[in-house]
């Protein structure tokens, strides 16, 4: 008798052939899975071995591996002092931190530019002080004091201002002049004028306090070496500080004298 072809099979008994593909996807499925989860230990330690020699870090020789992934040994050991090292990084014995070549370099060209810096600023100062010498203007009028980054000439205001004004007294005028032309050799330069004044309050309708009265005085004096005396306005400035850098206590006359000045800053040329 001749065998039904699939075909012929009846319809309800159809799904047979389909479930029977699903189970055969799902057992290749699950063996596939089997056989990612079993790892060869013969096969694990070769590769342990070979990255351990390509590191370093894990000897070739005294160290094992567990079936279940643990790492044991010296291998382990060199890991947890190489994690030591890093903690510590930068201490020395007694656990004080210390400077590597590289902060040591830092700080040394630092240090360089600021002796650099310094010794501008004085070979400045000397040219400024011998034209003022040369001008015989009185050294009580004009001090003079070096920083690494500027000259600085603090003229008080009371040889330029009269009390809580802040127009160029007639007799200050040369000495503003004087100073102006000691200076004038520096015009590339950046220059900063900043006025001061003591902490007595002022309170008048043009000046309504003391920075306000700061910033007119310092103005005065910019404006003359501006109009007056040519300066470049590219690198000339001005500005008021009132009564926030006193140079003394205001508690003394005397002390409050010394804070109203104004002050003329001549950068050199590595801060200009």
């Amino acid at each position: 008798m001749a065998k039904k072809r699939a075909e012929d099979a009846p319809p309800s008994l159809l799904w047979k052939d389909t479930f029977s593909d699903l189970m055969n996807l799902l057992l290749c499925f699950f063996v596939l899975l089997f056989s990612m989860s079993t790892v060869d230990a013969d096969k694990f330690q070769e590769l342990a071995a070979s990255l351990a020699s390509a590191f370093s870090v894990l000897p070739s020789g005294g160290s094992t591996i567990k079936s279940d992934g643990i790492l044991v040994g010296s291998g382990a050991s060199q890991l947890n002092e190489l994690s030591d090292y890093y903690n510590n990084m930068g201490m020395n014995s007694e656990g004080d931190v210390e400077l590597d070549k590289e902060s040591n370099t830092v700080d040394e060209a630092y240090e360089k530019v600021q002796e650099e810096g310094l010794e501008q600023s004085e070979k400045m100062a000397d040219t400024i002080q011998a034209a003022l010498d040369m001008s015989n203007v009185d050294s009580s009028q004009v001090e003079i004091t070096t920083t690494s980054q500027y000259v600085m000439l603090s003229l008080s205001s009371g040889i330029l201002f009269d009390s809580g004004k802040a127009d160029l007294k007639a007799e200050a005028i040369s000495v503003v002049d004087k100073v102006a032309d000691a200076v004038k050799i520096y015009d590339d330069n950046t220059i900063s004028i900043e006025g001061h004044t003591d902490n007595v309050p002022q309170n008048t309708a043009q000046y309504p306090d003391n920075m306000v009265l700061s910033m007119y005085r310092a103005y005065s004096v910019y404006t003359y070496f501006v109009d007056t005396k040519g300066f470049n306005v590219n690198s000339i400035s001005s500005t008021g500080r009132g009564e926030a850098v006193p140079v003394a206590s205001n508690a003394t006359a005397e002390g409050r004298a010394q804070n109203r000045r104004v002050e003329i800053k001549i950068y050199n040329m590595l801060n200009s």
